[in-house]
């Protein structure tokens, strides 16, 4: 029996219900015991565009949305001028990060950056999403984000220009990897970040998957 409908829409169904379950999954992990959830993610949307954070902090976890606060707000200045404001970018990217759930604050300030033990437990989480989404673009934001994808000795290596990264299973993704917004941050702030960062963005707006999110409707994946 045949259902009529295009074998791209039933995978596709197929990638989108195994996104939600991933979610699910994710909502009830509790393996790190130095971490503060509960787990965040965002929308479970299919997008060929795929972000890449740190962690969560208070707000996050509180709130259960990535990127809603402070940091969050210069991160999405950054993208309102390239075509998506905050609500159409949520709607439309699908925001995952190296750790989901809270690190808990580093006694000299700021957030704790996640130690390698958790880094590699909440792996599971963001690789699942990379692979039901195989999306065409990248964008890792931060120094701990950039690493899981490629080699990363200084962020003015890096940042400003497009690399390419190759799966376990042989299909590639551009990445154009940016700072993190954290306020504690001045890098992006400076020369040579202002300059570098500038032009990561010009390569985001110019790439063809970020095109192709604009030119779709809310809701609707622009996966080739």
């Amino acid at each position: 029996m045949t259902t009529g409908l295009p074998n791209t829409t039933i995978e596709r169904d197929t990638r989108q219900a195994a996104l939600l379950a991933l979610h699910a999954e994710l909502e009830t992990c509790r393996r790190c015991p130095k971490m503060y959830g509960p787990a965040v993610h965002s929308e479970s949307v299919l997008s060929p565009v795929m972000l890449i954070g740190q962690a969560p902090g208070t707000r996050e976890i509180e709130q259960l949305k990535p990127f809603c606060w402070t940091a969050g707000k210069t991160l999405f200045n950054w993208f309102a001028p390239l075509g998506l404001e905050e609500t159409a970018f949520r709607a439309r990217i699908l925001m995952s990060a190296v750790c989901r759930c809270f690190p808990g604050k580093n006694p000299k300030g700021g957030d704790r950056v996640p130690d390698r033990d958790e880094v590699e437990r909440c792996e599971r989480w963001w690789r699942g999403e990379l692979e039901l989404l195989r999306p065409r673009l990248l964008l890792p934001v931060g120094k701990l984000a950039i690493a899981q994808l490629m080699p990363v000795p200084r962020l003015n290596d890096v940042i400003g220009h497009q690399w390419t990264y190759r799966s376990p299973d042989g299909w590639e993704a551009d990445v154009i990897p940016l700072p993190h917004p954290s306020g504690a941050s001045t890098w992006f702030k400076m020369e040579p970040g202002r300059t570098l960062l500038a032009q990561a963005l010009d390569l985001i707006a110019a790439h063809p998957a970020w095109c192709a999110v604009l030119e779709s409707e809310p809701g609707q994946t622009a996966h080739a």
